[in-house]
Parts: structure tokens; sequence; C-alpha cells
């Protein structure tokens, strides 16, 4: 692991101790640099889960990634860094409020004091740590998140609006079972393959900024700032090449 080239690749100058305020600083900056993006998938470029190919594409290469690549690596570099980080899987949850399988997604976290949720790789969601242990409402921004308990589970909620009038969403549930990149490359190549995966049906590109969020779907250009939405229709596939070049640095 390349540290210094790492931190050079996702703009972080600060403290380098494995410290809360240090994990809290480094998420941030990975979710302000590193986009959430699955263009492999339809590019059919393999995702190989370890360090060294993950490395390879997401430092050397200046590219994105889902959940298996960005929290994969993001492990290694605060690994690297001193932190006790695990490997979790996590179902997400579906718009009736289903589970996916496990293994649908890959979660991390980080003990020191207290234990933390941390996540680079769940698109648009909690941007800082999130307390593991705590049961009541952690306020970010005009979002609110909950960790509940629900027998051998915890389930990420989240709620929209800082006037507390939103209502609370599931996102995943996970268990604290600390888990290895071999455990993930079943759900990784269906997330790859199947037809039934959602990563395999469009394109996405999606990187947070400091008023918001800029995400490329297909064709359509959203931009977020100050909770204004911008959306346009991109007209062809070298206007898509050169939105995603303009406000990702990506090249396929």
């Amino acid at each position: 692991m390349d540290t210094e080239a790492y931190l050079k690749r996702i703009n972080y100058h600060g403290s380098l101790a494995p410290t809360a305020q240090t994990s809290r600083e480094l998420q941030i900056a990975h979710l302000l640099a590193v986009p959430f993006e699955n263009l492999s998938i339809h590019a059919k470029q393999p995702i190989v889960l370890d360090d060294e190919a993950l490395f390879k594409k997401i430092v050397e290469r200046r590219r994105g990634g889902f959940c298996y690549e960005a929290n994969g690596l993001f492990a290694a570099l605060l690994r690297s860094l001193g932190f006790n980080v695990a490997m979790l899987s996590a179902a997400v949850a579906g718009a009736a409020g289903e589970f996916g399988p496990d293994f649908d997604h890959m979660t991390l976290m980080v003990t020191l004091d207290e234990r933390w949720l941390v996540d680079v790789g769940f698109g648009d969601s909690f941007r800082e740590p999130l307390f593991l242990d705590e049961r009541g409402e952690q306020a970010q921004g005009e979002r609110a998140y909950r960790i509940d308990a629900d027998g051998t589970h915890l389930i990420l909620m989240q709620r929209d609006g800082d006037d507390g009038g939103g209502a609370w969403k599931t996102q995943y549930r996970f268990t604290l079972q600390p888990h290895q990149y071999a455990d993930f490359e079943e759900m990784c190549r269906y997330h790859q393959t199947s037809p039934q995966s959602h990563f395999t049906r469009a394109r996405i590109c999606s990187r947070a900024t400091p008023e918001g969020r800029v995400t490329l779907s297909e064709m359509r250009l959203i931009r977020t700032k100050n909770s204004e939405r911008q959306e346009r229709v991109l007209a062809s596939e070298e206007e898509y090449a050169a939105v995603l070049r303009e406000y990702f640095d990506i090249t396929i």
C-alpha cells in the first residue's frame, strides 16, 4: 500500500493518527474524491477483489468503484494507518422494505475507544462515521441516521429533512462478524453478471461535492447544490464521455 499516493488521490492533508477525528476526515475526503460507479461492469472489465488490483484501479487509474471496491480499499488504507478495521456483510433494503441476500453490500466497522460504522461505498449516504453502539438519532446536515438493533442484526435507518418531519427509511442490515474479500466474491460476481442485479441494468457514476452531489445516471446528468437540483439529458455517447471526464476525471 502506497499510503502517500492514496492520500494524494483523495486530497487528504490532515492528521494520520488513528483517531475518530482522522477517520471522519478521511471518510469525507474519500467521498468527495472517489466516485461511486459501476462503469467497469458495462465496459466488461472484471472486478478483482484484492488490495493491489483495487489500488491500481482507484488510485493509479483514478477510477471509482462500487461497495466492495471502495470500502475494501478504504479498509486497507485505514489499516495502513493503524486503525482496527473489519469488513462487514450487509443486506440492502428494497423498496418494499425487504432485504437482499447477505454480502449484498460491504460496510466497515472501525474500533477505537468506541466502535464506528464507516462506509464510502453506499452512494448518497452518511458522510461521517456513525457511532455503532448509539441507538438514538445521529444528525448530519439535513439528514439523520439511526442504528436499530433487531435480534442478531443491526439496521441502518435514514431520515431526510432537518425539521424532523421526514419518514425513516431502511438502508441496510448487517452483523458485526468480520469477513474477508473471499466471502464477498460470489455476490460481487453476481452483481457483475446477473440481469437481476441493478448494477448490470444501467451505468451510474456519482460523487459527493461540498455543496451536494453530482451524478451521471445513464444519459441524465443530475447536479444538486444546497438542496437545489438541476437535471439535463445528454444527447450522445460523445457528450456522455465528455461529462464523465469533466465531472469525474474518468475516461473509459
